[in-house]
């Protein structure tokens, strides 16, 4: 049974979706009304940023507070999925769902895991449904049900969520408190297959908020840039997918109610990695460039946690966090320790989920990797470095929220460049691990095909 300090979990995860991509983030053309709702009911974040701008590494530092220059997973997984060649790309890791599993949590997945391995269950999780891949067609999508491969009838975002209102069910039962990861791959391509009524409810849709900008010149010559710019039925299909996604939760925020445990759970919302619809010039995440691009809409993401009588409702913050942050802070929030070898560069920011001040986060500076391309934000600054092939880029956020000026070649700016970089080298100097670096990858490569110092 689940208790003020051992509180039930229900973690949701999207896939590509945008910071922008919400209504109460400001915008008024994406019908996301549960999230809303689930806003309204918590505290949202305006500056939670993720590890990697992309999706397997993203996930890996979501669950194990370590960058991929430490697990080792630097790109989206391209095998290593299902069969007797299945990789467990964390293997040796340890996951907050082991430490949840090993202090009296009950862990059922139900969704896209794309780690490796899909077909075992993993890392403290008890209950098993996971997508065979990353993603793919939203019908019958495949599926691993009880250790089978299977193509499940239905949408791939309502199967997901029937399977966990099964898991709720049964969870809302025991005399132990649950974690329940539901891992969609709403909204990540193909934009075809969504509901008809959905797509349709946006034939009107201006679509303001996602403007076609002119190619960017890193923009791949094939891909979703040149297959989506300026596409209507695209813009519909990601749109739909998200307010379908968004039903979905409803659903289950509704079933919390109706078990009568929605104030013992803790609900956290958020995406692993950010997407841009046109803007900047082209369609995609980190890799939607080659070079890899650091840009906002591509690091940062959705973040949403509620719960009852514990995190302020209503509230939003700007207070600048990462997905390096989120183990540390979830085990803070249950009162667990976080292994001391796992050298986490994360801190908790429980104290900001708490409405109280986060003493020593005041001049909080962040960092990024894909591969050899690193960056590190202040509230001022962005500086991405690119090891391998360069170009590198300084904004100025405060006076450049766009990201539209380069000031890389300014030399007025060059002290400032010089530190910017000291404070890259000297932060991934302190955690890189061995061969895991990602200096070592090769940053024109599109995905991750084989393990890192395995």
């Amino acid at each position: 049974m689940s208790t003020p300090d051992r509180p039930n979990i229900l973690f949701l995860l999207t896939d590509d979706q945008g910071p922008w991509a919400l209504g109460c983030a400001g915008n008024p053309e994406i019908r996301t009304p549960n999230l809303d709702r689930l806003a309204a009911s918590g505290t949202r974040f305006e500056n939670f940023f993720v590890a990697t701008p992309v999706c397997s590494p993203s996930r890996a530092t979501l669950l194990t507070g370590r960058i991929p220059s430490q697990h080792g997973v630097h790109d989206w997984l391209k095998g290593g999925n299902t069969g007797p060649d299945a990789i467990r790309y964390l293997e040796g890791e340890v996951a907050y769902t082991d430490l949840l599993a090993r202090n009296g949590w009950t862990c059922g997945l139900s969704g896209k895991w794309h780690l490796g391995d899909s077909q075992i269950p993993q890392h403290g999780f008890i209950d098993w449904f996971s997508h065979q891949f990353g993603g793919g067609r939203y019908n019958d999508a495949p599926m691993v049900r009880n250790g089978q491969l299977v193509d499940e009838p239905g949408y791939v975002t309502d199967v997901i969520t029937d399977e966990a209102l099964r898991l709720l069910d049964r969870y809302a039962d025991l005399a132990v408190p649950f974690y329940l990861g539901v891992h969609y791959t709403a909204p990540h391509s193909p934009w075809t297959g969504h509901p008809q009524g959905i797509v349709d409810s946006y034939d009107d849709c201006p679509f303001e908020s996602c403007p076609q900008e002119p190619i960017h010149p890193w923009a791949k010559a094939e891909g979703l840039t040149t297959s989506c710019m300026n596409n209507r039925e695209m813009l519909k299909g990601y749109f739909a997918a998200v307010t379908a996604m968004d039903a979905n939760v409803g659903r289950l925020l509704d079933r919390l109610e109706t078990l009568g445990i929605r104030d013992n759970t803790l609900v956290v919302f958020v995406s692993d990695n950010g997407f841009s619809c046109g803007h900047h010039g082209f369609w995609g995440k980190g890799n939607g460039t080659l070079p890899r691009n650091m840009y906002e809409n591509s690091i940062k993401v959705p973040f949403i946690a509620s719960h009852p009588a514990v995190i302020p409702a209503g509230r939003v913050t700007d207070a600048m966090v990462s997905a390096y942050d989120f183990m540390p802070t979830l085990l803070d929030y249950v009162g667990l320790s976080v292994p001391t070898r796992s050298n986490s560069p994360g801190c908790s920011f429980l104290p900001i989920l708490r409405g109280e001040p986060a003493e020593g986060r005041e001049d909080v500076v962040l960092f990024d990797e894909y591969g050899p391309v690193r960056m590190i934000r202040t509230a001022h600054w962005k500086y991405v470095h690119r090891h391998a092939h360069g170009p590198h880029e300084l904004f100025d956020l405060v006076n450049d929220p766009g990201e539209r000026l380069n000031l890389a070649a300014d030399p007025d700016r060059a002290e400032l460049i010089q530190q910017l970089r000291g404070r890259i080298d000297e932060w991934f100097a302190q955690y890189v691990e061995g061969r895991r670096d990602g200096l070592l990858q090769n940053g024109m490569v599109h995905g991750q095909e084989r393990f890192v110092d395995r």
